[in-house]
């Protein structure tokens, strides 16, 4: 479909009865884009299409999921990633579809919308980035769905939701300069409420060191349910995060939800340093992805792979964990959540929350 469902311009989502839902909402399908800077990989390109490639197949094997591909790269996409995969044509400049995508939003009767933010790639730090930016709307178009264009610069990575009005953030990117120079906090608060149906703003603070994004919260911190958040540590005191990370612990601890509710915050340790030819790699295993019935989670080749792979087991006893090599994934800058979007079913919300 391609129909123009633009809404009217002022009309923010939660006037409009929509809001942000949970990534453990059931979704519909998820999508993601195939890697196309090359520069971005520092010559390894393939490794990276295979890697997202192996990601795609894992979401397919729980529910549907569409690679998006410049129109030169279909052919290679639809190889490499096979028919379990569906891939379209969109043109892109970049590939972390969480940031440049739409956010899906939902009202109650279950109506689908998007909210399609304004992109700048983390600041400016590309210069060819208007493809991307186009993504979202373009999509939703297809989609026919209601398109909610916000005023301000936001990325999907940048935000985590519990579904019940809370909404997990940072000060290092949202309050950063390079997004929205004219706006403060206040205002800040402001859209995301107003974007996302939230009502209390938890802020973290900083984020991992050599972080491209600026602090992304998906590194950081997530719900994995109401009421309760998986955080990001470092143990070792002369290891470069762990001041930030603690900070980041102890503002969660003290932290209360929409709810009015202190927080269950389980722990998981952050994989040992390791450096790429950018520098320091962000490693997180918060970087992961809520599939229908399954965990998508990074792999490290780390003696903490599978500890934090036993942690996910214990607070998803529900779902299968599916364990995946991203190194190639980080070269680019980002990992397993930050190449995925979620869009979650339509329909009445009563039992769709759940898995």
């Amino acid at each position: 479909m391609t129909g123009d469902t633009m809404t009217p311009p002022g009309i923010t989502p939660k006037q409009a009865g929509f809001h942000m839902p949970p990534e453990w909402h059931r979704h519909e399908r998820s999508w993601m884009a195939w890697p196309c800077r090359v520069p971005l990989w520092h010559g390894r390109i393939e490794a990276a299409r295979g890697a997202y490639a192996t990601v795609a197949r894992a979401i397919a094997s729980v529910e549907p999921i569409t690679m998006l591909a410049n129109p030169a790269d279909i052919a290679e996409a639809q190889a490499v990633c096979g028919p379990t995969v569906t891939v379209e044509a969109m043109p892109l400049d970049d590939s972390w579809m969480r940031d440049f995508g739409p956010t899906f939003l939902i009202d109650r009767a279950g109506g689908l919308a998007g909210a399609d933010w304004r992109f700048n790639a983390w600041g400016d730090k590309y210069p060819d980035y208007d493809r991307d930016a186009a993504v979202a709307a373009t999509l939703l178009g297809r989609l026919d769905l209601p398109s909610f264009k916000a005023p301000f610069v936001l990325e999907g990575g940048s935000i985590h939701v519990d579904g019940q009005g809370t909404v997990l953030t940072s000060e290092q990117c949202l309050l950063n300069k390079n997004r929205n120079p004219s706006l403060d906090r206040s205002d800040i608060e402001r859209n995301l409420r107003e974007w996302l149906g939230t009502e209390t703003i938890i802020w973290l603070g900083q984020g991992l060191e050599n972080d491209g994004t600026d602090g992304h919260v998906d590194n950081l911190a997530c719900f994995a349910r109401p009421g309760v958040v998986l955080a990001l540590t470092e143990p070792d005191p002369a290891d470069a995060n762990h001041r930030v990370l603690a900070d980041n612990l102890t503002r969660l601890r003290q932290a209360r939800d929409a709810r009015g509710r202190r927080l269950e915050v389980i722990e998981i340790a952050e994989p040992a340093p390791r450096d790429s030819a950018g520098g320091r790699l962000a490693l997180s295993y918060i970087n992961f992805y809520l599939a229908n019935g399954a965990v998508i989670m990074p792999a490290f080749g780390d003696p903490r792979d599978e500890p934090a792979a036993a942690t996910m087991a214990r607070v998803f006893p529900d779902r299968r964990i599916i364990q995946l090599p991203v190194l190639d994934i980080l070269l680019g800058g980002g990992g397993i959540h930050c190449i995925t979007q979620q869009q979650p079913v339509s329909g009445p919300i009563s039992g769709r929350e759940g898995i």
